[in-house]
């Protein structure tokens, strides 16, 4: 299992990649293998801020529904539109062409609050 050093990470398993006043957003690995094979995934909160842990949309595999929980208050700016062509993304390559959302960071203290890679790894008994 993949659990990448440069990502923050909340326990409800999404994971952020911050790049300036943008963070880059998905679920973590360990959270596609829990679900199992990904057939869609719902974003419909482009262009709200969405508050921390408040859901900015659905994933949905072949045997369950899921909601993605923001880690962070942000813009939602961009959604990745390959994954409506291409859900299983989500499993191939979740930290890469599996992300989710792109938003701009508007409370950059809410990443004080997330966990580091080996505080995630812990928290999933790894």
């Amino acid at each position: 299992m993949n659990f990448p050093a440069d990502l923050k990470y909340s326990k409800e398993h999404e994971w952020v990649r911050v790049e300036g006043s943008t963070g880059t957003i998905g679920i973590t690995d360990f959270a596609q293998k829990e679900l199992g094979d990904i057939v869609y995934v719902d974003i419909n909160t482009i262009g709200d801020t969405v508050a921390k842990d408040a859901v900015f949309g659905t994933v949905e595999a072949v045997k369950t529904v899921s909601d993605l929980f923001m880690p962070i208050t942000g813009k939602v700016l961009e959604q990745n539109a390959d994954l409506n062509n291409a859900p299983e993304s989500v499993n191939k390559d979740p930290y890469g062409s599996g992300w989710m959302v792109k938003v701009e960071i508007t409370n950059p203290a809410d990443l004080d609050a997330l966990m580091d890679a080996e505080q995630y790894k812990k928290h999933v008994g790894m």
